[in-house]
């Protein structure tokens, strides 16, 4: 059974880009819109293997996001990576500390985003 990944991000460009690089290796893919419809899709699908996550984003962003994901004991441990255009170091440590495993700058290196996934997944 392939690993389910959340692709989040109020872009629907990146949304579709990211989904397509997830998809060619073999995962299956959810996408949403921001926190919110991210939040709401997690009651659509048992359990996600990761998220993937901006966080520039109307309604809810990306760290209030994982901040409640981390607080649900379902997505405790879940790996969480943080795909943002927000690339200081403050920005970095914001991302790390709400509980994401990982902070990459845009635009996303489709191998280095696998690779990286991969990793996290074991």
């Amino acid at each position: 059974m392939p690993n389910t990944v959340l692709v989040v991000d109020d872009s629907k460009t990146v949304r579709n880009l990211v989904a397509f690089i997830m998809k060619r290796e073999g995962f299956h893919v959810v996408t949403a819109e921001d926190g919110m419809d991210a939040l709401e899709k997690l009651r659509e699908v048992d359990n996600y293997d990761l998220i993937v996550s901006d966080v520039n984003m109307p309604r809810m962003d990306g760290l209030a996001f994982i901040k409640s994901l981390r607080e649900m004991d379902s997505y405790r441990d879940t790996p969480i990576i943080v795909l943002s255009t927000e690339g200081e170091e403050q920005d970095v440590e914001s991302g790390l500390s709400v509980g994401a495993n990982l902070y990459m700058v845009k635009p996303a290196q489709p191998e280095k985003l696998v690779r990286n996934a991969k990793m996290l997944l074991g």
